[in-house]
């Protein structure tokens, strides 16, 4: 259970942190993705590039839209105070997420890295989703401490792109791998990393049910 606001507060700033950066990144700094494409070594799955940019952007935008919805969802105060838009927004979320996985989906086979890489993503989309649905039927039952639980693994995966990046950076410039070896380690590392993460927080913060959840 949250006692203090403190850590709701750094979840707001880093999810708005987020969605500024990728927008900025996406929409004006780099619209053609072309950084990020140059590195793509897959001649077995060309890129059809307006396909492929058309769906990279209902993936960040949907990818965006999970972030807000599921951050706003953790307040307690909406919790308290707008049972009914919790619900909503909580539909809102799971729609984002399954978006977001099944664009993925699509982008996978174009994976930088090549299949190991797309066998990762396309377990995110996979677990994400599963999560999610986990958390709508915990509280379906009125198991209010679950439902929290399993919304904050799923939530977790929210942040697989800034944990890859942050990953892949950190493997190329500090293990001097290569950028296809530094990108694939990530994705798994990303994973892992979220998943313990996860776990943590609820440990830490939902040990006891925090407030009224209802979504259904």
């Amino acid at each position: 259970m949250l006692k203090t606001k403190l850590p709701y507060y750094l979840l707001l700033v880093i999810a708005a942190f987020f969605m500024v950066h990728v927008m900025y990144a996406n929409l004006i700094a780099d619209p053609e993705a072309s950084n990020f494409l140059g590195h793509k070594n897959n001649p077995a799955h060309l890129v059809n590039l307006p396909v492929w940019l058309g769906v990279m952007r209902v993936h960040l935008g949907f990818a965006c839209l999970a972030m807000l919805s599921g951050a706003v969802n953790f307040s307690p105060w909406v919790r308290r105070h707008y049972r009914r838009f919790h619900r909503r927004n909580g539909y809102a979320y799971l729609v984002s997420v399954l978006v977001v996985s099944i664009t993925s989906g699509y982008m996978a086979p174009y994976a930088t890295g090549g299949k190991p890489v797309s066998i990762a993503f396309n377990m995110l989309n996979v677990l994400w989703p599963a999560f999610t649905v986990l958390a709508i039927n915990s509280i379906r039952k009125k198991r209010i401490l679950q439902h929290q639980r399993w919304m904050v693994r799923s939530y977790a995966f929210c942040f697989t792109n800034m944990a890859v990046h942050l990953l892949a950076y950190a493997f190329r410039h500090w293990a001097g791998m290569s950028y296809q070896a530094g990108y694939t380690a990530a994705i798994y590392g990303a994973i892992v990393l979220l998943l313990l993460l996860a776990e943590l927080v609820i440990r830490i913060f939902f040990r006891k049910p925090a407030g009224v959840s209802v979504l259904p």
